[in-house]
């Protein structure tokens, strides 16, 4: 039973795998850190907590996440600061999240405190598997999953948690082509759209997979009930600039309250840039686009940060981006947010988490 101040027990690996690994060399989401947190849930409640070797495990052929995917994840990084320290960016904007999709998928929640600590303790203990250099970060995956043994459809009385890290860089080295999905949808009012649980996601991957055929890297998803409104990019919120405004679509869920998707919408702001949060529909954005006025778009999200759009298609039309003159307000943003993490500047909306 989980208790308040609990110390998590730790089992350090015997063999560190970091002098094996090239570190200015890895494929994003390939290579894992030495250490993972683990909890379990049953009978009710949490179990002790621990970090182990990060390894494989066993799970029964009839565990109920196989069968009915009543699993959710988080994202999130930490960063080495110029003078060598390592912090995590909101966790608790992502431990917050993880808890609402919890809710949603019938699961329990975890203990903020603990989770927080949890966080910590794992970086801290493979804070050198953070690359050097200024894309890098340490892409951290929470994730929890029903793991009781039954074939039926209900919730899972019991849970595992766990925790791992990975050694990242750039997730795209070059803007991205995008095209309008009107045919195939992401969610729908009143489905799991607002949620992070894998079932949003396997359903994204056929229509993802015909655009990327089409030489597409992303998709631009709009609304499940019409395809007339747009909804997000991806695996990610998407932002335009329209005439020096930048707009986004209004949370309304079916959409995903990204952590960095809010983080650019308060430092735009503060930097005087016009924001509106509300619906926008395709035929907006392509009349601003025939008319000259969609100046920039890109996604926001954690693995991409700001991933900037260089073309986006709508059946036989594609309308291109080139200038990068009119990204200025994705490169002003973007650079104060990086400068935020990376400790370049103080922080002045205590978004930083030290570790060590």
């Amino acid at each position: 039973m989980i208790t308040t101040g609990q110390k998590i027990a730790t089992q350090r690996t015997e063999r560190s795998r970091l002098a094996d690994t090239d570190l200015d060399n890895i494929k994003f989401g390939r290579v894992f850190s030495d250490h993972m947190f683990l909890m379990e849930y049953a009978d009710g409640e949490w179990r002790t907590p621990s970090i182990v070797p990060f390894a494989d495990m066993r799970m029964s052929p009839a565990a109920l996440v196989l069968h009915y995917s009543q699993t959710i994840f988080e994202g999130l990084k930490a960063y080495r600061s110029e003078d060598g320290r390592v912090n995590l960016f909101r966790p608790q904007a992502n431990i917050q999240r993880m808890n609402r999709s919890a809710d949603r998928m019938c699961m329990p929640n975890i203990p903020e405190d603990l989770f927080l600590e949890a966080l910590i303790e794992l970086v801290k203990l493979d804070k050198e598997w953070i690359p050097k250099g200024e894309d890098a970060a340490l892409y951290i995956r929470p994730f929890m999953f029903a793991s009781d043994e039954y074939i039926g459809v209900r919730p899972s009385d019991g849970y595992r948690f766990i925790i791992f890290t990975c050694p990242v860089r750039a997730y795209y080295n070059d803007a991205v082509r995008v095209k309008v999905e009107t045919e195939y949808s992401r969610a729908f009012p009143g489905g799991t759209g607002e949620a992070k649980c894998g079932g949003n996601y396997a359903g994204g991957l056929y229509p993802a997979m015909k655009g990327a055929q089409q030489g597409y890297h992303q998709l631009v998803w709009t609304d499940g009930l019409s395809h007339k409104y747009i909804e997000e990019s991806g695996t990610m919120n998407i932002f335009f600039n329209i005439d020096g405004t930048l707009i986004t679509p209004a949370l309304d869920g079916t959409i995903l309250r990204g952590v960095t998707r809010d983080s650019i919408i308060r430092i735009a702001r503060d930097e005087g840039v016009k924001v509106e949060e509300r619906q926008v529909s395709v035929e907006e954005i392509l009349i601003a686009a025939r008319n000259g006025r969609l100046r920039a778009a890109y996604g926001a999200g954690t693995a991409a940060t700001i991933a900037h759009i260089a073309s986006i298609a709508f059946g036989d039309e594609v309308f291109s981006l080139p200038n990068v003159e009119d990204r200025k307000i994705a490169n002003l943003v973007g650079g104060k947010l990086d400068d935020i993490r990376r400790g370049r500047i103080a922080d002045p909306y205590g978004w930083m988490v030290p570790v060590v």
